[in-house]
């Protein structure tokens, strides 16, 4: 039997202790993008929950692959996990206002309830994208749960992602909300009271404070910790006039602060501002646009921004210079350009 296609990866988008977060494509598919949840490199310390969150991935992938708006597993192998694309923006840059993205959101969960599956992590905006079309997609099932049975902790689960669901009506087209999603948002389940009062705060104890990770996006908490000062040292020049910080995939390991300094300073005068332990990126620029477009160039999600800007298309000219002067290259190195 022939060994299947490589995957050749050409972006890294995210990682933290327990995985790393590719895009790429099959060898003998330059043309299908793809993506891999990689678990070869973790840490010895970190590969019990590394496995145990991989394992609840995989089940979960297996039953809701073919469910439009979800990512289909393709293979599973030493590497980690390979799954489609999903081409859409996520939340917290979309802000979709449109009653039809919801409609369908509603309809993935469905479609998930009847195979059994509850994400259990939809707080966040950024497992919710939205695709080129308006339609809605799930993403991330590392927290996902299987469920045999159709019992009351698999109806309480499926409540809590509907009502996450809601959160996010509220949060970006409130004026779509119906009269019962009100009540919802006012009436959280009792394991959610419990965990909100109790687990969670042991959680974010341990993930902040022992592994000095943030929840938002697993690269690393160090902007919350840090950001002020380095901010007000890096403002500390007379030509420097705003700054923006954004996390950002290191080449090796970990993660790093990439600064977006709005200066007339050169690129080498820029580096000269702060240390390389402190902030590892510093890219000067004329004016700088808004966070999330920062954010994305940063990340290397440009496919994401290439979206942003056909919506908001006022910030391409102020764009078009950053991106090309952009100092993550972690997409050129892995491509070999």
């Amino acid at each position: 039997m022939s060994a299947p296609p490589r995957f050749i990866p050409t972006t890294v988008h995210k990682r933290d202790e327990f995985s790393e977060t590719v895009s790429g494509h099959l060898e003998d598919a330059p043309d299908t993008k793809l993506v891999l949840r990689k678990l070869d490199g973790v840490p010895w310390w970190a590969k019990p929950i590394a496995g145990f969150l991989a394992r609840k991935e995989i089940k979960s992938l297996k039953l809701v692959t073919g469910i439009p708006g979800t990512p289909n597993l393709i293979r599973v192998d030493d590497s980690g996990i390979l799954r489609s694309w999903s081409e859409g923006m996520p939340l917290n840059l979309a802000k979709p206002t449109q009653a039809a993205f919801y409609h369908d959101a509603k309809r993935i969960l469905r479609d998930m309830r009847r195979r059994g599956v509850t994400h259990n992590d939809l707080a966040k905006p950024q497992n919710w994208l939205m695709g080129p079309d308006g339609q809605a997609e799930v993403i991330d099932f590392q927290l996902a749960s299987v469920h045999r049975r159709r019992g009351k902790i698999f109806r309480i689960m499926g409540y809590e992602d509907l009502r996450h669901l809601v959160k996010q009506k509220r949060r970006y087209a409130p004026d779509l909300l119906t009269a019962s999603e009100r009540r919802m948002l006012a009436r959280k389940s009792l394991p959610t009271r419990i965990w909100m009062a109790t687990g969670k705060k042991a959680y974010n104890a341990v993930t902040r404070g022992l592994f000095n990770w943030s929840d938002g996006e697993g690269t690393g908490n160090r902007i919350a910790a840090e950001g002020a000062q380095i901010e007000a040292d890096l403002m500390a020049h007379p030509r420097v006039t705003a700054v923006h910080l954004s996390p950002f995939a290191l080449p090796a390991k970990g993660s790093g602060i990439y600064a977006f300094v709005e200066t007339d300073l050169s690129a080498v005068q820029a580096r000269n501002l702060i240390a390389p332990a402190r902030v590892a990126l510093i890219q000067p620029v004329t004016t700088l646009p808004g966070g999330d477009v920062l954010d994305l160039i940063a990340m290397n999600r440009l496919d994401e921004l290439d979206q942003l800007l056909a919506q908001q298309p006022e910030l391409e000219s102020q764009t078009a210079e950053i991106v090309a002067q952009r100092q993550n290259l972690t997409d050129r190195r892995l491509a070999g350009l």
